[in-house]
């Protein structure tokens, strides 16, 4: 054993080993418990960055740890690998996105590989591969013919500068998830998936995810929106038709007093009047310029325009004047608000801002509302009042009084609204999978016929930057022959949206190399679903629900029988370097591969798993990292230094240990149980690791380290610390393993366990309190007697003193932690 810790030459030694001996293969072993531990696969940017280290560094801990557990860890890695970065740099660099990007998976592995993590690189793919996206294109059959996947015309957001549109998921703050550009509204052919038919069962099921975090799904609830209420009519004031709205409010029915209506509606031109065409068309313009989120933040200027139409209320036969308005979104309900603005702010907004009349119908207890004089809506609960025969109930009471009133009358109908819209997946781009339908003239949408897929992307496309989709300019690819009627006929140049290929990487894991259809049913079920999922809280109503959906989709299909991908969930923090997230725009980026130069993978991942909980961001301490290497070191010449004297030790016999001996083996124990609880059932590694380090002093400070009857608690006792740290530190602990003489990898040796009594101590410490003040402490053994406790309190030489000439109220004990004495 080398004196001095070299980290590149132990790393790698022990990556060549694992790569040799395919040392992380999954295997098919019924006799062991499987365990599916997954991070969020990465997109092959060319680098990875601190960010990757720590996530990946957090899986590979929970993977190692349950592979000496004794579990079948199923641990597999791949590449998000279409995407619009792809394009840009064929652009930028005149190369071509495949190029540029095969060359980026090739490097980050090596990367990946030098972290020394446990992955099963048989396994991996990349969603660019023509063997996972020509599968991913028969699913999209499948989904067209089950009425999943359909193309329609309707308004989308549209990123001006990446030239494609955006599902609402990915505008964030009216911005473009992956450029910052402000989006627009365009309306557009697409291709969508009925994602809706689900959002009831992608609702319910948030409640089985007991393992999931808390806010991720509250995030989820809320972006599928459920909404209880009624629908309405509102007959036209001319009776040719009627306008229907939704509303969780028709306890407030009465007091609507005009309509309003989204830009997108389709009656929103037909409404016009020849006297206000020209503003209606003026407005509708405007608002398509301006991004949806926007138009419903509530500090949002509330515009709108008359149209000159009017509808009438059913309940009250008045008539109210239809409004365009710019609050009102085409994507929630039906696109149509009754305006009630004596009991809704922005209602209120607009009709002060417009001089629209108000009506109040319920009113608070105790207090008489006054639209005259009222300076906000009333939105709490109340009494109602000028609602016909409902006045005098409780508005709660009258939501479903009304309700059914309606239904009695054919005026409206109870029912239920969700806030989810169906996902948009076109793309007006070239790097991404084929959509795999023929436009025909003739036929229309046509499939392609399954016996010709894959749709192959050529590799032809020019890339200039300009002109919007370069598919779409390979004529070589769009010419072709409609399958059904033989006639000249263009094939789709959309293609899909990158999350629908990271939406079922972790089913096809199970067996990557199957050639007989997208799943291998009986791999899926043998694995799924994931034990363990680990990546950015970003995600969470982007690739997570979409992940989800996709999954009961294949469940539908007949791939597999998992109604849920994730059984549970990290959600894992950022890396923070002077107060911001690491960016190449803030110059605050650590490079991985100088700081492994420098320290050692061994070190980048224990300084990344020590300095934060997963779940908490990361402050990056460039001391802290030196810290890291120091400790390493310690450990690194404590086994060098006990080598010679432990190296033949035989098992531990506890009746010989001196008394030393026997503290430093309930140290050993008491760590091996803390470490274990606090990995197994926390995930707290930045304790884990500290509980190590603590039990590194106590060897160091073990004067019996020479004792014949202590050598082989000292051999236990540095044994343990180099399993404990077998996770975090694979390679370290890896070479201390076999320095000490051992034939079987670390893997192979499995986890430690405690003994139950060596955890218990022989000796507690009790405080004791003199009317809630500290005064004095008391050792006792940990199954002493209450009474015995409470005299040898009383008695303590500290506690006397301050019992002298007084009264005795109360003596109170917490076992094992406090004495309280109550004096007067």
């Amino acid at each position: 054993m080398e004196e001095k810790y070299v980290p590149s030459a132990v790393e790698g030694k022990w990556q060549q080993f694992w790569a040799t001996h395919n040392s992380f293969k999954a295997t098919e072993d019924a006799t062991r418990k499987k365990y599916y531990l997954l991070e969020m696969f990465p997109y092959p940017s060319g680098k990875i960055h601190m960010g990757h280290v720590r996530n990946y560094s957090i899986g590979d801990v929970i993977a190692r740890f349950k592979r000496m557990q004794g579990y079948n860890v199923l641990h597999p890695m791949g590449w998000d690998a279409f995407g619009m970065p792809a394009e840009n740099a064929a652009i930028q660099h005149k190369s071509h996105p495949a190029k540029w990007t095969y060359e980026n998976i090739d490097y980050m592995r090596g990367q990946l590989k030098r972290l020394g993590l446990s992955y099963d690189w048989e396994r991996e793919l990349a969603t660019c591969d023509l063997d996972y996206y020509k599968w991913e294109q028969k699913i999209f059959l499948e989904m067209y013919k089950k009425g999943l996947a359909y193309k329609k015309s309707s308004a989308v957001n549209w990123c001006p500068k990446c030239e494609t549109v955006l599902a609402n998921e990915q505008v964030e703050d009216g911005c473009c998830w992956r450029c910052d550009s402000l989006v627009q509204q365009k309306e557009l052919e697409q291709w969508s998936f009925r994602i809706t038919n689900y959002a009831q069962e992608l609702l319910d099921d948030t409640y089985k995810l007991t393992g999931w975090p808390e806010r991720v799904l509250t995030m989820q609830r809320n972006w599928i929106g459920r909404s209880v209420g009624c629908e309405i009519d509102f007959p036209l004031e001319n009776g040719l038709t009627s306008i229907k709205v939704f509303t969780t409010r028709q306890d407030t029915l009465f007091g609507a007093t005009f309509m309003s209506l989204a830009a997108e509606h389709p009656m929103a031109l037909d409404l016009a009047t020849a006297g206000q065409r020209a503003a209606v068309e003026g407005f509708i313009d405007k608002v398509k310029k301006t991004d949806r989120i926007k138009r419903s933040a509530d500090d949002q200027e509330k515009e709108g325009v008359f149209t000159g139409s009017y509808c009438v209320n059913p309940v009250t036969n008045v008539k109210m004047p239809i409004f365009l308005a710019n609050f009102v979104l085409m994507d929630y309900g039906t696109g149509a608000v009754m305006a009630v603005p004596t009991h809704d702010q922005r209602d209120f907004e607009f009709a002060r801002k417009y001089d629209l009349p108000l009506k109040v119908v319920i009113q608070p207890a105790g207090e008489t509302l006054d639209p005259a004089t009222m300076t906000e809506a009333y939105t709490a609960e109340g009494t109602m009042v000028n609602s016909g025969r409902f006045d005098g109930m409780g508005n709660t009471d009258a939501k479903e009084a009304i309700a059914d009133y309606l239904e009695k009358e054919k005026i409206g109908k109870k029912t239920v609204n969700f806030r989810l819209r169906d996902w948009g997946i076109s793309r007006q781009r070239y790097w991404g999978n084929p959509i795999p339908v023929i436009n025909c003239d003739l036929c229309g949408v046509v499939p392609v016929p399954e016996t010709e897929l894959p749709v192959v992307l050529p590799m032809d496309a020019e890339f200039t930057g300009e002109g919007g989709n370069p598919l779409a300019r390979v004529g070589s690819f769009t010419t072709c022959t409609c399958p059904q009627c033989g006639e000249a006929a263009r094939r789709e140049t959309d293609t899909m949206d990158t999350f629908v290929q990271s939406s079922w990487y972790f089913l096809r894991y199970c067996s990557p190399k199957f050639t007989s259809g997208p799943l291998d049913r009986e791999q899926v079920e043998h694995w799924m679903p994931v034990d363990q999922y680990i990546g950015g809280i970003e995600h969470a109503v982007l690739h997570l629900l979409y992940a989800r959906f996709f999954t009961k989709v294949l469940r539908d299909l007949g791939y597999c029988n998992v109604d849920e991908p994730f059984s549970n969930l990290l959600t894992q923090g950022m890396v923070i370097k002077d107060g911001a997230k690491m960016s190449k725009s803030k110059g605050n980026v650590v490079d991985p591969n100088a700081l492994i130069e420098r320290y050692g993978a061994d070190t980048a991942r224990l300084f990344s798993l020590f300095a934060a909980p997963p779940e908490k961001d990361l402050d990056w301490s460039d001391q802290g990292v030196d810290g890291s290497y120091r400790f390493l070191n310690r450990v690194w010449r404590l086994v060098y230094d006990v080598l010679p004297a432990v190296k033949n030790a035989g098992a531990v016999q506890v009746d010989q240990l001196s008394a030393d001996g026997k503290k430093l083996r309930r140290a050993v124990h008491k760590t091996i149980k803390k470490v274990s609880e606090d990995v197994e059932e926390r995930f707290h590694f930045n304790t884990a690791i500290a509980a190590v380090m603590e039990l590194v002093n106590s060897i160091q400070g073990f004067t019996g380290k020479d004792a014949p009857e202590n050598v082989a608690v000292v051999r236990e006792a540095v044994e343990s610390v180099v399993r404990l740290l077998a996770p975090f530190v694979p390679h370290f602990a890896e070479e201390l393993w076999s320095e000490l003489g051992h034939q079987v990898g670390l893997e192979q040796a499995g986890w430690p366990g405690y003994d139950a009594d060596a955890v218990v101590d022989e000796e507690i410490t009790v405080v004791i309190q003199v009317n809630g003040k500290l005064r004095s402490k008391l050792t006792v053994a940990p199954d002493a007697k209450e009474d015995d406790v409470r005299a040898a309190a009383l008695a303590d030489d500290k506690i006397v003193p301050y019992l002298e000439g007084k009264s005795v109220k109360k003596v109170v004990y917490v076992p094992g932690k406090l004495v309280s004495i109550v004096v007067a």
